[in-house]
């Protein structure tokens, strides 16, 4: 697991400082799991040349659910190992995953950004992690104004800000870690600003 932790704190630094505020140390890994899954997909475009080998890499690990989901995954492969176990732990829902990965797919081929599943959907199944199921509207706004403060649309992030806390109320105070990086709207913020807002961030459970 600490592999994947350094793997996920250098590709998503802002989910892996709002990680660290979860006490529960197998509760944190299975969060670093599915992070480190989606840090395996962000990272596929950057490692090939051609779209069309960027595609088939997707469609791998499309075809890698299948594992995951039934509780056998691909032996000796540590993201799939660990995520495995967490989807176990934790009778997550298969859509979210497909749905990402399906995204990813889109934008290779240079369509729309579908925000909800490139962050609603990973959300909730964090959400789900370390509070369990039936929280998923609370995190939607959360989710929507993660996705628009990481493709440039700051204003409108800030602008859905007052909806998203008012839905994250109902939000278990465990689960906020899963939600807490939504706060950070600002892609350019030092390190040591970002702990202070999700500090702060955390503490009051709004973000």
């Amino acid at each position: 697991m600490a592999a994947l932790d350094d793997q996920v704190r250098e590709a998503d630094p802002d989910r892996w400082l709002s990680s660290r505020f979860v006490a529960d140390e197998a509760l944190r890994a299975d969060l670093i799991a599915l992070y480190a899954f989606e840090a395996e997909l962000l990272a596929i475009p950057t490692r090939v040349t051609q779209p069309l080998l960027a595609e088939m890499r997707y469609t791998w690990w499309a075809d890698q659910m299948d594992g995951v989901f039934s509780g056998e995954p691909r032996l000796g492969h540590p993201v799939l190992e660990a995520l495995t176990a967490a989807v176990g732990r934790h009778a997550l829902d298969r859509a979210p995953f497909d749905g990402l990965i399906e995204a990813h797919i889109g934008r290779v081929r240079s369509e729309p950004h579908d925000l909800d599943a490139f962050y609603v959907g990973p959300m909730q199944a964090a959400v789900q992690v370390l509070a369990g199921p039936g929280h998923a509207d609370a995190v939607i706004d959360a989710g929507r104004m993660r996705g628009l403060a990481q493709t440039g649309r700051g204003e409108e992030a800030r602008a859905l800000r007052p909806a998203a806390n008012r839905a994250l109320k109902a939000l278990p105070a465990q689960a906020f870690p899963a939600v807490a990086h939504a706060a950070l709207i600002r892609t350019d913020t030092p390190e040591p600003v970002k702990r202070l807002r999700l500090t702060w961030a955390v503490l009051r459970g709004r973000v």
